[in-house]
């Protein structure tokens, strides 16, 4: 195909679908804007065959969720030979599952809000309210739950009562068959863009995260008005410094590439705690990421028209 040629994929069939096609038609845009000539792909029964007979120069995942997260959709572009923007297949699996991050980023010895992450079996074959019980005598109260895979926090319910928990966890396991319940750490809540330069991984302004109605939720999330953003973040040089780090170190020890976006809270001491990390970050209008690059005095266009650059000289 002609030089410059791009196919973004977006869509598929998970949860986040409708995310996933506002990232990719914003990406598009953005794109043809700098020049490139843009294919708009949804990842159904017909791409493999795009991809054979209508070979781009590279591909860029705008996917959120399923396949475009946990490496399924890499995987196949590796197969085929296709060069892409993002995280390898085999880093896109540690990054999707939460309590794998967690553990990989905790062990490099960044901070962590305490955690336990159970599949739905142990509820039903040991008793739930025993398995709550524990729960919550190691946790403490409140806390977070979410499915240990996903994003754009679906499923993800705080949790202030016990009595609370028996309901919240049905609505988690609505989204997964496993259960991350994390203790809830409250301070500033911040999201950290990584792009990888020439001279390797670089963290962007720190963007801070205000929802109206105390939780960032799915909502929160993809609703203008709803959430209240400050970029660069209002911290002090020092804990700016810190979430960087622990972004950047995030970014490496996982094995991410291109991009990423780490969330991670700042609690009232001044501590760090990483939440997790998106190795396909949002690009909606209401996304982190894009008001990172304007933080950056950079634009979505040109950091991902550099992106596509570098993976198509990378190669498939």
């Amino acid at each position: 195909m002609a030089e410059g040629t791009v196919a973004v994929l977006a869509g598929g069939l998970s949860h986040e679908r409708d995310v996933s096609l506002r990232s990719g038609r914003r990406l598009s845009v953005a794109l043809r804007d700098q020049g490139l000539t843009v294919h708009e792909w949804d990842t159904d029964s017909g791409l493999l065959e795009r991809l054979q007979n209508e070979r781009p120069d590279a591909a860029v995942v705008a996917l959120h969720g399923g396949a475009g997260e946990n490496g399924s959709v890499q995987t196949i572009l590796e197969m085929l030979g296709v060069p892409y923007v993002g995280t390898s297949s085999r880093g896109c699996r540690k990054a999707w599952d939460k309590p794998i991050a967690k553990a990989l980023v905790e062990n490099a010895g960044f901070s962590t809000p305490r955690w336990v992450s159970l599949p739905h079996s142990t509820f039903r074959e040991l008793g739930a309210q025993p398995v709550l019980d524990a729960m919550v005598e190691r946790l403490g109260l409140p806390l977070i739950l979410k499915p240990d895979q996903g994003g754009s926090a679906l499923g993800a319910q705080v949790v202030h009562d016990a009595a609370e928990l028996p309901a919240a966890m049905v609505g988690c396991f609505a989204y997964g068959d496993t259960v991350l319940a994390e203790q809830f750490v409250d301070g500033v809540e911040v999201a950290v863009a990584v792009v990888e330069r020439d001279g390797g991984p670089e963290a962007l302004p720190p963007v801070e995260i205000v929802p109206e109605g105390g939780v960032y939720d799915y909502t929160a999330r993809y609703t203008a008005g709803l959430t209240d953003f400050f970029a660069p973040a209002r911290l002090s040089d020092e804990s700016r410094a810190a979430v960087q780090e622990l972004a950047v170190q995030a970014h490496s020890l996982l094995g991410l590439r291109d991009i990423s976006r780490t969330d991670a809270i700042v609690a009232e001491d001044g501590t760090v705690h990483f939440l997790e990390v998106n190795s396909s970050p949002g690009l909606t209008e209401t996304s982190t990421v894009p008001m990172a690059f304007e933080a950056a005095g950079t634009s979505l266009g040109a950091v991902f028209t550099d992106l596509v650059h570098r993976a198509a000289q990378r190669g498939g």
